[in-house]
């Protein structure tokens, strides 16, 4: 069983930059993709980015193109969300997802989640 873990939350000021980091437990037999959704309050869940390590480039969601970036290490066991020129709007439970499969930005497609970490942003 796939599990994943995701930390490095917290509260930051507007302008500022956070790392998130997502461990997993996949089988390395097994090519995956993995991806990072977030919800706030009264909101849908959001895609925000995500990454095969079958060789395929990483996609990222409108809002957050240009100052988030995905990488992972060569083994495929840590996934980063690095965050650049936070915005308040960026406030939300962030959570780590995986799925088999190539790149997908619906979570309906996604079979493996992590309990999510706190990103607040403020004035």
């Amino acid at each position: 069983q796939v599990q994943l873990g995701e930390s490095g939350g917290g509260l930051v000021q507007a302008g500022g930059s956070l790392r998130l980091s997502c461990s997993t437990s996949r089988r390395t037999g097994n090519i995956y993709t993995m991806a990072w959704f977030r919800q706030a309050p009264g909101k849908e869940r959001e895609f925000v980015a995500a990454l095969n390590w079958g060789g395929i480039r990483p996609l990222y969601g409108d809002s957050v193109k240009g100052r988030f970036s995905i990488s992972g290490d060569s083994a495929g066991n840590t996934m980063y969300l690095e965050m650049n020129s936070l915005k308040p709007e960026d406030t939300a439970v962030y959570y780590c997802s995986a799925r088999r499969g190539p790149l997908n930005s619906s979570w309906q497609a996604y079979d493996y989640w992590g309990q999510g970490t706190q990103v607040t942003v403020s004035l």
